[in-house]
């Protein structure tokens, strides 16, 4: 087993801001690639962000969040980060970590955190 733990969600009013944090232990965490996706509530699950392994650090956006958040890494402190800014209701979900020797999207040798809450108040 292997630890992911998010941390950083909570209430917060619409337009600010937030910083989830997912820190992994027990994996050599520089070659996995890391997503976030979340689920609001009657929704399905979906993919937010992504951000490749130590070979490069590309990221990718769901268009919805595309310019509002940034999804970053730091190898050295084996966390990943979803920075959030100008927060929307609809942005309001349970954010969820993933780690991944693949493609993050898709199912197979990965690991998820349990998830952290964020709503966001009109």
């Amino acid at each position: 087993q292997v630890p992911l733990v998010e941390s950083g969600g909570g209430l917060v009013q619409a337009g600010g801001s937030l910083r989830l944090s997912c820190a992994a232990s027990g994996l050599t965490f520089n070659i996995y690639n890391m997503g976030w996706f979340r689920q609001a509530p009657g929704k399905e699950l979906e993919l937010v962000a992504t951000i490749s392994n130590w070979r490069d650090d590309r990221t990718n956006y769901v268009v919805s969040v595309k310019g509002r958040f940034t999804i970053s890494r730091d190898n050295a402190k084996n966390t990943v980060y979803l920075q959030m800014n100008s927060l929307k209701p609809e942005d309001t979900a349970v954010y969820y970590c993933k780690a991944s020797r693949g493609v993050v999207a898709r199912d197979g040798m990965d690991y998820w955190g349990k998830g952290t809450l964020v709503t966001v108040s009109s």
